[in-house]
């Protein structure tokens, strides 16, 4: 897996007995795992690798030629390639690509989570090659046996026109937020490697102002009230110089938040 990542992937592997390795990555590969990482990385012992795109906390996509590469690497070494979608949907300016495009020999594994707003509700689908099935029932009927009844009727519900729309709409707020917050953390002088285009969250190097993140943070939110996580969280790689920040709020508050960044920032 690429470092920075979703943390809970590798609690995962180790849940059920495996053993993860992360491969720092940066903005030279759009903060993306490659068909050359994947390569270089590779050994006897490995298994398969995954790419989330869009990618939590980083909010890039990867290019669907190297989307393409890479599981034509990972399938000719023999691993299984896995694809986390969840964030599919809330891109913008652009599409992100579904491993499915490119072959049925991977596993796709999305949410009604976050582009659907269903955060809580725990449904989401798995998509496997055919020889996985069986095994993957098995494991399923271990871990949770079947997703809540009201869940799924909700889930049904997602798909009405109104719903839709409204869901748009959202989307349509969330790059609004996204524009907003790029300009000002560049004013700050955080510096975003990328202008992203997808998700609700931008990570930005705050070299120039501390070299740990999580104290960074800490102190932020004790004088000045504003949460943003640190880099420590994601991984290890340039994590004591990097901040997530979320624009899951209005713009009205993330404003204020802005003012109380540079103020914090020239206190320090």
């Amino acid at each position: 897996m690429a470092d920075p990542c979703y943390p809970c992937n590798s609690n995962f592997a180790t849940l059920f007995g495996g053993k993860t390795k992360t491969i720092a990555v940066d903005a030279t590969s759009r903060y993306q795992l490659t068909a050359r990482l994947i390569k270089e990385h590779w050994t006897p012992a490995t298994k398969g690798a995954l790419i989330a795109s869009p990618s939590n906390p980083t909010g890039t996509l990867i290019t669907p030629e190297e989307l393409k590469q890479s599981i034509h690497t990972v399938n000719a070494l023999g691993g299984c390639f896995f694809s986390d979608e969840i964030y599919h949907g809330l891109v913008y300016s652009t599409n992100a690509t579904t491993a499915l495009a490119v072959s049925d020999n991977v596993f796709v594994i999305n949410s009604f989570s976050k582009y659907f707003g269903m955060t809580g509700w725990r449904i989401g689908w798995l998509i496997v090659p055919d020889e996985f099935i069986e095994a993957t029932e098995k494991l399923a009927q271990n871990i949770y046996i079947a997703t809540s009844t009201q869940s799924q009727y909700a889930a049904l519900a997602a798909f009405d026109e109104n719903t839709l729309a409204e869901l748009e709409n959202r989307r349509a707020e969330f790059a609004a937020r996204r524009d907003f917050l790029y300009d000002n953390l560049l004013r700050l002088a955080l510096k975003s490697p990328l202008n992203l285009r997808a998700l609700f969250i931008f990570m930005p190097i705050a070299k120039k102002f501390t070299d740990d993140s999580y104290q960074f943070a800490l102190d932020f939110l004790e004088a000045e009230g504003v949460a943003i996580t640190p880099g420590i969280d994601f991984g290890s790689h340039e994590a004591h110089h990097m901040l997530r920040f979320a624009y899951t709020t209005s713009i009205a508050k993330m404003a204020i938040a802005m003012q109380r960044l540079d103020r914090f920032i020239k206190k320090g």
